[in-house]
């Protein structure tokens, strides 16, 4: 499959983000969210909050997308992310079949880019409350 370049306008934030979205969009069954998983690693999120959410999404194993949504807010404070938002990290909520497709080439992007861009691109606590 070739990928269409990516917008100037996707930072490396966005690709955390989408990817995060791929992973835990109803569209997507467990099995291929492991298969995925299996291909990045936690240091291509260079934001703490996103790595950390990588992380249980990993771990979660081969539960079905709602219950991985309903389960991540608990296991992100448990880990000490007591102002996590999951609503705000996965926002838009919901992708359409169409946006998939273009949540899978910000993951490509995200995996070809590994954890090589500085850290001053994003802002530590994005995806906390204060």
């Amino acid at each position: 499959m070739k990928t269409k370049p990516i917008p100037k306008t996707l930072n490396r934030e966005q690709m955390e983000r989408n990817t995060l979205r791929l992973l835990c969009s109803v569209l997507v069954k467990p099995g291929t969210r492991l298969e995925i998983c299996r291909l990045l690693h936690a240091g291509d999120f260079l934001d703490p909050v996103r790595r950390a959410v990588f992380e249980e999404v990993q771990t979660a194993g081969v539960l079905s997308s709602k219950q991985l949504r309903a389960s991540l807010p608990a296991r992100m404070i448990n880990r000490g992310f007591l102002g996590f938002n999951l609503e705000k990290l996965l926002a838009p909520k919901l992708a359409s079949e169409a946006e998939i497709e273009q949540l899978f080439e910000s993951t490509l992007h995200l995996l070809k880019l590994g954890g090589s861009e500085e850290p001053n691109l994003f802002a530590p606590a994005a995806d906390a409350e204060d």
